[in-house]
């Protein structure tokens, strides 16, 4: 290891405090640069980006353009605060209202995506005059005390007890589901119903909102089956409930449409967004609302308000983002790849003894896990590893240059949207040897 890395670890790791980790024993790389899917330690040791960081830089690393519009910004000035008109960020707005179905009107904008949810559940609520907010036990809407407590997985248990008014339902995770239905349209029928009559129980006079990630993200790339999202819609329709899609991880062509609840041709309330409107070259997020909602607060109080939102710097990237994903025909590219990522998902999921489900859309995709096929017995029992297979088999796709990540008994591939179809074969060749090593290691 060279002298410059070892002082940079050495540092790293006496101030800093590593997101989502015991600090003892931390062992981080030391980056040196990075390029389209790659990044380079400084002993020259290059890896892939088989999670796009944390299923946000989308365009990669080192867009020259988005580096360009970021300064050309900061040659004019770099901050005004909320209250002024500034070009990028009235530009950026009125781009993203234009990518959004056409019942959205304006957009507020955020730092990122867990204060996108905050304030979305807020406007909610100033907006109904109710106070309950639904969302599900296997979600991930970020870890501030409102999103954290939208949050279902144990992330959010060091916030407990929560915020009166926040109400869990269950997803339809079919492949774990011990009813067998006779197709994706049944099961969606029989989750939706459950939803009814979970929100009549807690009186629907009192419900604000359903949030939902559109598809579950980080929690197993959890697909909604044929019929929910329109079911989920017309209990809000039918009860004056607000629709959230979360799309902070699966926006902005991630799944192979701008946002993914146009697979599905449902028309959110609200839309949270935050990663891929910058892919992290300045951070960003939003709330884009319906017309109504815009409407509605023209006479009455919008009690919402950040020092950096809309920060002009961060909205000369977004600009910079957008008009990349158009004028290199990305979602092309993600429908192309992610074809032929499915494929050999599906090629995975019949050779290793250890894959028990794959799941995916677009380059958005999980691979489960699981002792036992016949059982589906999980790799790791849920909420926790005390053995470290799953973090055992993450460190042995980076000793081969695959750099993702794991959740549960899940592993999750979302690489950034510019992957071609041959570094996609080459990545995934060293998946498969990996999992070869699990089938014969670990089962």
């Amino acid at each position: 290891m060279s002298i410059k890395s070892e002082e940079i670890k050495a540092k790293s790791l006496k101030y800093n405090l590593q997101s989502w980790s015991k600090q003892g024993g931390l062992n981080p790389i030391t980056v040196e640069k990075a390029d389209g899917i790659y990044y380079w330690d400084y002993d020259g040791n290059r890896y892939s980006d088989m999670s796009s960081q944390l299923v946000n830089l989308n365009v990669g690393h080192g867009n020259r353009a988005i580096a360009e519009a970021i300064k050309e910004q900061a040659e004019k000035f770099c901050y005004m605060g909320p209250s002024f008109a500034v070009e990028s960020r009235a530009d950026l707005a009125e781009m993203i209202v234009n990518l959004m179905p056409d019942n959205i009107g304006k957009v507020f904008f955020t730092n990122a995506g867990a204060d996108a949810n905050e304030n979305a559940i807020k406007m909610a609520r100033m907006y109904t005059g109710r106070n309950k907010v639904f969302s599900r036990y296997r979600s991930y809407h970020g870890s501030t005390f409102g999103a954290g407590n939208l949050t279902g997985e144990p992330r959010r248990f060091p916030l407990e007890p929560g915020i009166p008014g926040f109400v869990k339902f269950f997803d339809p995770y079919i492949y774990r589901e011990k009813i067998k239905f006779a197709s994706e349209k049944e099961a969606s029928e029989y989750y939706v119903g459950k939803l009814r009559e979970q929100i009549c129980y807690e009186d629907a006079n009192s419900v604000a909102a359903i949030v939902l990630e559109t598809i579950t993200g980080s929690n197993g790339v959890i697909i909604p089956p044929e019929g929910y999202l329109e079911g989920v819609r017309k209990i809000c329709d039918d009860y004056g409930i607000m629709l959230i899609c979360d799309e902070v991880m699966a926006g902005f062509g991630r799944t192979g449409t701008m946002f993914s609840f146009e697979h599905w041709g449902v028309k959110p309330d609200l839309v949270s967004f935050a990663k891929g409107v910058t892919c992290g070259y300045v951070q960003l997020g939003g709330v884009a609302v319906s017309k109504k909602v815009a409407e509605y607060f023209d006479d009455h109080f919008l009690s919402c308000g950040l020092t950096y939102s809309g920060h002009p710097l961060a909205c000369a990237a977004g600009i910079a983002c957008l008009n990349f994903y158009k004028e290199n025909n990305i979602l092309d590219n993600v429908n192309k790849t992610g074809k032929l990522l499915g494929e050999i998902l599906e090629e995975s999921k019949v050779k290793h003894a250890c894959v028990g489900d794959v799941r995916y859309i677009g380059l958005f995709s999980a691979v489960e896990l699981v002792k036992d096929k016949a059982t589906k017995e999980p790799m790791v029992p849920y909420g926790c590893d005390p053995q470290g297979i799953m973090s055992k088999i993450v460190k042995m796709l980076a000793q081969k240059g695959f750099m993702t990540y794991s959740h549960e008994n899940m592993i999750l591939i979302s690489p950034p949207l510019i992957i071609t179809e041959e570094q996609l074969k080459e990545e995934m060749q060293k998946l498969d040897e990996v999992l070869d090593a699990v089938d014969k290691e670990m089962l």
